[in-house]
């Protein structure tokens, strides 16, 4: 009874988390601060106020509660980005997510050193874990607004390929912490193993799920975003087994198969997109809930992440960002707001816990300075990104909650679907062909299938979109 009692204790904890996201969310959206720094806060003195709450989840179980709130916020992003917005904005979301994922990484690891006199190792540890910024954090601060152009998507880019370099780095890191014999080429070569699988592993992910989407029915819609969900389960499993990057993988899948049409890409996205915010809050607050407030205060902890905090989001960031994106043709006020957003979020926790499961020297000391930082990051840099958007007149869109739902659409004897192709016609991202009627009965429907006039087609599609597939079918 012992062992059901704990485990039921970690349930409602997680289960609470969930619920208070929920029901929370709607009621503090007019607060200027974010939703996620709430949650943060909030559990940390739930935690220091009874301590039976704190003790009932573990660090392992806040590493995988990261874990598997990244897999659902990276494979969410990649889908939300697509190849054809990432091949746009390639050269910086690479330079952004590696060299500046390396370079953030070494000169935080410079200042914890020199100005708060760590070790090299503890040092090099605070600077992997604190160098990765996180896509969820970014996003949600905007209250339902989308940044637009290539700035969204250099930051959503940036933050999905820093975030698996970041893992693979700090576990070089843990290695050469822990081990007698390590060395920096310990580092390169994890990086190199991690990133190499999770590239190929992601790809190969990609071109076995989309055709399951596409040709794989499934009894009730509902089971359409699971089935997808579970995959990207799979495909970081099968990517973590072999020793690669297994959040790399599910990232590149994500954006291989965004820009592609599916049967219930609409539900899919919004299903996904829910819930990986939700996911973010949820590791928030299991970090909230094991943090000791009043060690943070008596050890000076507090300090240390203050002064981290404030270099990184002041200085560190802005001279990384500001050299890498020299040669990308932005505007002043673009520039500008790239280097403020670089918000922390799940994965600095993630990393924080590694070390401390692994053992190395200051893992306490590290996780409390992660607790520091990501509060700063989301209270003060959050706080204020709809602010600097609107300051640097980066241009942001509401996002519309559109339906998506099957329409019938009847070809014309002088409409573009006329003697055309499935194949061929220039469907909206999300538009399906799902079914055709011919002369009364069903005809079987393919990428080669061939439009007659008066042929019914019904096209899984959102609202926006009926319009311009109005005029593709049925001519102007």
């Amino acid at each position: 009874m012992n062992e059901i009692g704990t485990f039921a204790e970690m349930i409602l904890v997680v289960a609470a988390g969930f619920s208070l996201a929920l029901f929370g969310r709607s009621a503090i959206e007019r607060i200027a601060i974010p939703s996620a720094a709430l949650f943060l806060v909030a559990a940390a003195v739930a935690s220091d106020l009874s301590p039976r709450l704190g003790s009932a989840i573990s660090f392992v179980t806040v590493e995988r509660l990261a874990v598997v709130a990244l897999i659902v916020i990276l494979f969410d992003g990649g889908m939300h980005i697509g190849w054809r917005r990432f091949r746009g904005s390639l050269v910086p979301i690479l330079s952004l997510g590696v060299l500046g994922t390396f370079a953030t990484a070494a000169l935080i690891a410079v200042a914890a050193h020199y100005l708060l006199d760590f070790s090299w190792i503890t040092s090099g540890l605070l600077g992997a874990a604190l160098a990765p910024t996180d896509p969820a954090v970014t996003f949600s601060v905007l209250s339902g607004r989308e940044i637009r152009g290539r700035t969204g998507t250099i930051l959503q880019g940036e933050s999905g390929a820093n975030d698996p370099a970041g893992i693979a780095l700090m576990i070089g890191m843990i290695e050469l912490a822990t081990s007698a014999d390590g060395s920096f080429w310990t580092v390169v070569e994890e990086f190199a193993i991690e990133m190499v699988g999770g590239a190929a592993v992601g790809i190969a992910g990609a071109a076995v799920l989309l055709p399951l989407m596409r040709r794989v029915s499934l009894p009730e819609p509902a089971l359409y975003p699971l089935r997808v969900l579970a995959a990207a389960g799979v495909i970081y499993g099968v990517a973590t087994t072999i020793h690669g990057s297994g959040f790399l993988a599910v990232f590149i899948a994500g954006i291989l198969i965004g820009d592609a049409a599916a049967p219930r890409k609409g539900e899919i996205e919004g299903f996904l997109g829910s819930l990986s915010s939700l996911a973010e809050i949820v590791v928030l607050a299991a970090l909230g809930l094991t943090i000791e407030l009043d060690e943070l205060v008596e050890n000076e902890i507090w300090l240390d992440g203050l002064v981290l905090a404030v270099l990184l989001g002041f200085v560190i960031r802005p001279l990384v960002v500001g050299a890498l994106l020299a040669p990308v043709r932005l505007n002043w006020g673009e520039r500008l707001f790239v280097m403020w957003s670089g918000l922390k979020g799940a994965v600095p926790i993630l990393l924080a816990a590694l070390a401390l499961i692994g053992g190395v020297e200051d893992g306490r000391t590290i996780y409390g300075i992660v607790f520091v930082v990501v509060l700063f990051s989301v209270v003060v840099q959050g706080t204020f990104v709809p602010t600097a958007a609107a300051r640097l007149r980066v241009p942001m869109r509401r996002i519309e909650h559109d339906s998506t739902r099957l329409r019938p659409f009847r070809v014309g004897a002088g409409a573009f679907a006329n003697g055309k192709a499935v194949r061929e016609l220039p469907l909206a991202e999300r538009a399906w062909v799902s079914a055709i009627v011919r002369e009364g009965k069903p005809h079987p429907v393919d990428g080669g299938t061939v439009l007659a006039e008066d042929d019914e087609v019904h096209v899984l599609c959102r609202e926006a979109d009926a319009p311009a597939l109005q005029r593709i079918f049925s001519g102007p």
